[in-house]
């Protein structure tokens, strides 16, 4: 097992401290925005007796690469100590299932807290006080306040039909994993499950039913992403969604780790400065594109508020143009 920023570590050589276990995998969301409260911990409390140990346990094969995790501390400012749990050893050992997940140890390496995914950030503040003061450590000068849960977006709320689009993947073992679980699958082109691991042309329909990604025009569709499968010129093949949420970000690689630039438009307009995510470029000429230059999660919209069923499209000429996944959030905004 490789580790980030520490030689190895185990659990033993760390009894008398307090150990907060993180699960997480850098393009997963859900994992990023748990990183501010994270990193207040580790800042206030290290001090006092607080050992994160980050447990990367990979979503895709890409993020299996120690240079690629090394970066992605580097790029999100973690300095507590990771682990790559490339082959599930810890997660299996901890019966975990979630990203991310927090399992709290005290002084005598007993798991004493739980949390999955996101929120509860004064409650898990309140148990690693709690257990930092178990282990002799004097927070009776601690006098900052909780943290506060992000809050959900108002128009979210106060929308009778409200809805958001779930995780989805490009892949096709994840796809047919949902159809043979009963929900439909990810990709809703009969033509899309034909011929896996070959260039083949797909053809999205007029009318685009909500939460599903629809590919057109050349397209390789390999386990873990759909990749364009040829060099274009004018931006004719592209995938598109109909979605519903506040914010959108997609996971993007290249094969080639040469850098390609992808058109973004919605309701086949150009994304503005009051909907376009953080790594999204306005030209010009106004057009909107990110550019892929590493394998990452890319923040694509920031609506000002939560919108419905508007439709998504991404384009490409680069045949490096790969998709892994896509996720939606409906918390408020920032700012």
């Amino acid at each position: 097992m490789a580790w980030v920023n520490t030689e190895p570590l185990s659990l033993a050589e760390l009894r008398g401290k307090v150990v907060l276990v993180d699960f997480w995998t850098y393009t997963c969301i859900n994992c990023i925005r748990t990183m501010p409260f994270l990193k207040q911990w580790y800042s206030k409390y290290q001090d006092d007796g607080l050992v994160i140990l980050g447990v990367h346990s990979p979503e895709f094969d890409f993020e299996k690469e120690l240079d690629n995790v090394v970066m992605a501390t580097k790029d999100y400012s973690i300095s507590w100590p990771v682990a790559l749990d490339n082959n599930f050893i810890t997660w299996r050992a901890y019966s975990n299932r979630f990203w991310p997940a927090k399992y709290l140890i005290d002084k005598d390496g007993v798991v004493r807290y739980t949390h999955f995914g996101e929120g509860r950030y004064a409650e898990t503040e309140e148990k690693i006080r709690e257990l930092l003061v178990e282990a002799g450590a004097d927070l009776s000068g601690e006098t900052s306040a909780l943290p506060v849960d992000p809050t959900i977006d108002p128009a979210y709320r106060a929308d009778r039909n409200a809805e958001v689009t779930r995780a989805l993947y490009a892949g096709y073992e994840r796809g047919r994993s949902d159809v043979l679980y009963g929900r439909g699958g990810y990709v809703l082109q009969e033509d899309y499950y034909k011929d896996a691991d070959a260039v083949m042309e797909l053809v999205a329909p007029d009318e685009l039913e909500p939460h599903a990604v629809y590919f057109n025009g050349e397209w390789r569709v390999g386990p873990e992403s759909a990749k364009h499968g040829r060099k274009s010129m004018n931006y004719e093949d592209y995938l598109s969604l109909v979605y519903s949420a506040r914010s959108v970000n997609a996971v993007l690689t290249s094969d080639s780790g040469e850098p390609y630039k992808v058109r973004i438009t919605v309701n086949g307009d150009y994304l503005t400065q009051d909907n376009k995510g953080t790594d999204i470029t306005i030209g010009s000429d106004g057009e909107s594109y990110l550019l892929v230059t590493e394998p990452r999660l890319y923040n694509v919209l920031e609506n000002p508020s939560y919108v419905r069923r508007e439709t998504l499209r991404m384009a490409s000429d680069s045949p490096d143009f790969g998709l892994f996944a896509f996720t939606f959030g409906v918390y408020k905004k920032a700012g």
